[in-house]
């Protein structure tokens, strides 16, 4: 186990954004104020919607890149499971 988490985050335009950080508030906040992603130059982060915690690095990346090439109806429904 390791200080690695994954989140997506649900944007204005109703996309999602999924990442990797050590700390979930922190990138947030890098994310709201414009200096996290340059996603968000274009789209508002509104809400986190997913999280999932306690990884290591590598398996932090390696699950970010699967989640990745889920569709949009897949992570939809990654979502509403978690709930």
């Amino acid at each position: 186990m390791g200080p690695w988490s994954l989140y997506i985050i649900e944007t204005d335009r109703g996309s999602l954004y999924t990442g990797i950080t050590t700390d979930i508030k922190r990138r947030w906040e890098q994310h709201c104020s414009g200096k996290g992603a340059r996603y968000f130059r274009t789209a508002r982060p509104v809400r986190i919607v997913h999280t999932e915690k306690g990884m290591d690095r590598s398996n932090a990346l390696k699950r970010e890149a699967e989640i990745k090439r889920l569709t949009v109806a897949g992570k939809r429904r990654l979502i509403a499971c978690k709930k």
